[in-house]
C-alpha cells in the first residue's frame, strides 16, 4: 500500500542517506510499473510517496599551504597534484594531456580528450559531458610543464608512467 511504502521510507530514512533512500525508492517503484505492466496492480503505491530532500554540502577546497603539502608527500607525483589542483582537469583529462595540447605562451590547455580505464584497457574519447575548452594555468606551473614536455614529440603524453605510456589512475594511487 502507499502507506506502508511510506513507512518503509521513513524507516530507511532514519539511517541512509536521502540519496540511498531515494534510490530504494526507485527500485520499488520500477518494480511496481513492472507488476502494472503484468496486470497484478491497477496503479503504483510508490507513486506521490513523500522523499527526504538532498541537500548538497559546501565543498571543501584546499588551501595553497595545503595543495604544496600533499604535493611534497606525493614526492615524484607531486606535479600531478599541483596540475590537477591549479587547473581543475579531471583525472581522465590530465591522464590523456599530449605535448601539442599545452600553449606555454597563453599559458592554456587545451582539453579535447579524456581516457578512461575498462578493465585492463584504455579508452580515449572526448571529455564528460563533451565539454572540450581550452583552461587556463599559473605561470608558476610553466617550467614544470616545459620539464614534462622536453624533448618529446607533440603527440606524446604531458604525464607518462614511470615505465613510460599513459598513467592509469589505478596504479597511480
Amino acid at each position: 500500500t502507499h502507506a506502508g511504502i511510506q513507512n518503509w521510507l521513513t524507516e530507511v530514512a532514519s539511517t541512509a542517506a536521502p540519496s540511498t533512500t531515494r534510490s530504494y525508492h526507485r527500485v520499488m517503484s520500477m518494480m511496481l510499473k513492472y507488476a502494472i505492466r503484468d496486470g497484478r496492480l491497477s496503479r503504483n503505491p510508490a507513486d506521490g510517496v513523500k522523499l527526504p530532500r538532498i541537500v548538497k554540502g559546501k565543498h571543501p577546497y584546499l588551501t595553497h599551504a595545503q595543495v604544496q603539502h600533499l604535493a611534497h608527500l606525493a614526492a615524484e607525483d607531486g606535479d600531478v597534484v599541483l596540475f590537477l589542483a591549479y587547473t581543475g582537469l579531471r583525472w581522465g583529462e590530465m591522464a590523456a594531456l599530449r605535448v601539442k595540447d599545452l600553449d606555454m605562451l597563453r599559458r592554456r590547455v587545451h582539453v579535447d580528450q579524456a581516457v578512461t580505464e575498462v578493465g585492463r584497457e584504455l579508452v580515449y574519447g572526448t571529455p564528460k559531458n563533451h565539454s572540450r575548452r581550452n583552461v587556463p594555468f599559473p605561470s608558476f606551473l610553466v617550467d614544470m610543464l616545459a620539464e614534462h614536455c622536453q624533448g618529446k614529440r607533440s603527440d606524446e603524453f604531458v604525464f607518462t608512467a614511470p615505465q613510460g605510456g599513459a598513467l592509469r589512475n589505478r596504479n597511480w594511487r
